[in-house]
């Protein structure tokens, strides 16, 4: 079979597989090119190294080339000075391509990526003016002979809806694929996910629609099933990245080896993707690989990606992986958690140092207090976001509901999504009347049990409360707040028991002196309504002297200090934080079996007392 021969590519592709080329950039900078040369230049500069590389590829055993033109367009090219060479670079980029070819059967791609600067209204870049760079740079790639475009790597679905329209115009049949990048969270950088992108490329009026680069095939695999499920009648194309990239004494390494990528071929193939090849990092060897492994007797694909019932999630999948906290509460470990208020100003670094020092002794978890007693300080989603940013460490968010509105309420939680501060505890909040602000606003749409079923049942489901589409599920852990030693066991039984059924996956509870008295509320609740199963922190709020002991006994409600322990740290004067860490730990130990978790509440901002609890009891990280 020669050229001559040569289906049309929609026609081929109804057929079988067809396994395109790998990476152009990455080969021609292994030859030389520096990363901030123009690439696309080189069709005019230095033509032997461009179809060098086509040549090798098809070599390798692929059946379509891409033409060595991603950024000439107009935009791009201008920040080289060569704007005026649109035409020319593509023509050449095309001539070379088909050079390469000769009379083998392979399809000579366009490739054209995306402009290179934001379109209105997140840009200075009108739509009419990005159709205007794109049909100059497509008309000039179908002149010059082109079997189809390809559009890859773009980010914004607008602006790859203008290169198809821009195609169209140029000439309505050459085949158009049209695919998109994703972010590590599988979405576009502005957050559509997999099945909007998959509505809006079959909107546009592609005739192949899929997704390239990212972070590798595995991820890019779990996004065709979406796809593949959205529009089961279009052509999938699949060709990703050589892996995540990273940056290895100077050079960007990609980890994911030719065999690897030869196991991937067979899995999209399984999963119904027409158009296979590879991106950023990959190179002939992984076209070879795939050749074969495509080539080779049927066998089931070793690499298998796991797919949700058509009943179960939502065709917005992947979802997010369970937080830390919740994977470390469902195998039943033992948490320690520890309170930190945000500072009074916007330096962060002695949160952080003491954050620090907490991880070091063991710490799982910071849960950073919103306002406390209504005095202002720093964002609290700003502290979370600075703790698992520098350090790795998880956090909680404390979450108050009075001085929001339903608006603010919502708002605010996909914030803390986005910053990707995931584990949340419910409260009511300190009332502004004792604080800094006493006329600021104090009202409330929601109560605490409202608004945690509004984040597990609304948020968590992809909806606000409207029941409008927020395009993805969050992925919250929801803590309630719980009082073990009430005046009235019933009654707090009752409120708890509204807070379980509105989701709540975990409890925090207000600091707890008398661990008998904790039996006998897990007892009458077990009498109503059988074992408690929901994961409880308990509250531990280490004595720091006398005079503490006695504020906090006489005048925080729902705190009750026996008179052993009263009696213990008032005997014990210059030594009293050392006895009151002692105090702690043995609470901790007694309560240790009833309880999963432990919610350290240090005094007066003294979080090494916290840290010598916990490495008094070697609890485990």
């Amino acid at each position: 079979m020669n050229r001559s021969q040569l289906l049309p590519f929609l026609e081929r592709l109804k057929r079988g597989v067809v396994l395109a080329d790998g990476a152009m950039g990455t080969l021609l900078h292994q030859g030389g090119a520096p990363f901030d040369a123009c690439f696309d230049a080189l069709n005019l500069t230095a033509p032997e190294r461009v179809q060098a590389v086509h040549s090798a590829y098809i070599a390798a055993g692929a059946e379509l080339i891409e033409t060595n033109t991603f950024g000439a367009n107009r935009f791009k090219l201008a920040q080289h000075n060569r704007a005026a060479e649109v035409a020319a670079i593509n023509h050449a980029g095309v001539a070379l391509a088909r050079a390469a070819v000769g009379a083998q059967p392979v399809y000579v791609a366009g490739s054209v990526g995306p402009l290179g600067v934001r379109l209105a209204p997140y840009g200075r870049v009108s739509a009419e003016q990005a159709f205007e760079a794109f049909y100059e740079q497509i008309a000039a790639l179908i002149l010059g002979g082109v079997d189809l475009i390809i559009l890859e790597t773009f980010t914004d679905l607008a602006e790859i809806a203008e290169a198809v329209r821009a195609a169209r115009a140029a000439n309505p049949s050459v085949p158009v694929v049209a695919s998109v990048t994703l972010t590590r969270d599988s979405t576009t950088v502005y957050g559509d996910p997999p099945r909007e992108i998959a509505r809006a490329l079959a909107a546009s009026g592609a005739d192949v629609i899929g997704v390239n680069c990212s972070s590798g095939p595995s991820q890019l695999a779990r996004v065709a099933r979406v796809l593949r499920a959205a529009q089961p009648d279009l052509p999938l194309s699949v060709m990703p990245n050589a892996g995540y990239p990273e940056t290895v004494n100077g050079r960007v390494m990609y980890p994911a080896t030719p065999d690897y990528f030869g196991d991937y071929a067979v899995t999209l193939r399984e999963i119904g993707v027409s158009l296979i090849g590879g991106c950023c990092g990959t190179t002939p060897d992984h076209i070879r690989a795939m050749r074969a492994a495509l080539d080779a007797p049927a066998r089931p694909p070793r690499l298998t990606i796991s797919a949700a019932e058509p009943s179960a999630a939502p065709l917005d999948e992947p979802q997010e992986a369970p937080t830390r906290l919740a994977q470390k509460l469902a195998l039943g470990k033992f948490v320690t958690t520890v309170e930190m208020a945000p500072p009074r100003s916007f330096n962060a670094q002695k949160v952080l140092a003491a954050a620090q020092m907490l991880q070091e002794a063991g710490v799982d978890c910071i849960d950073v207090s919103d306002s406390p007693m209504a005095r202002m300080r720093m964002s609290p989603w700003a502290v979370c976001h600075l703790i698992q940013d520098r350090l790795g460490m998880e956090t909680i968010l404390h979450f108050p509901t009075r001085g929001r509105n339903i608006l603010r309420v919502q708002g605010d939680l996909l914030a803390a999504h986005a910053l990707n501060v995931r584990n949340i505890f419910v409260v009511m909040g300190d009332p502004t009347s004792i604080g800094d602000y006493p006329e600021a606003n104090d009202k409330y749409d929601i109560v605490p049990s409202g608004l945690i079923k509004l984040i597990k049942h609304n948020l968590n489901s992809g909806q606000d409360q409207a029941g409008n589409s927020i395009g993805q599920p969050t992925a919250f852990t929801v803590g309630c707040a719980l009082n073990l030693t009430p005046q009235d066991i019933d009654a707090e039984i009752k409120t708890l028991r509204k807070k379980i059924e509105s989701g709540a996956d975990f409890a925090m509870t207000q600091s707890v002196y008398e661990p008998h008295k904790v039996e006998q509320f897990l007892k009458r609740y077990e009498e109503l309504h059988g074992a408690l199963t929901l994961p409880i922190l308990v509250g531990i709020l280490p004595l720091y002297g006398a005079r503490h002991a006695a504020f906090l006994n006489n005048e925080v409600p729902g705190i009750n200090i026996p008179e052993p322990i009263m009696a213990r740290i008032s005997a014990a004067g210059d030594v009293a934080p050392a006895v009151g860490v002692q105090i702690a730990a043995e609470l901790l130990r007694d309560l240790r079996g009833m309880v999963q978790g432990a919610y350290l509440i240090p005094p007066f901002g003294k979080y090494e007392m916290a840290a010598e609890i916990v490495e008094s009891l070697a609890l485990p990280a």
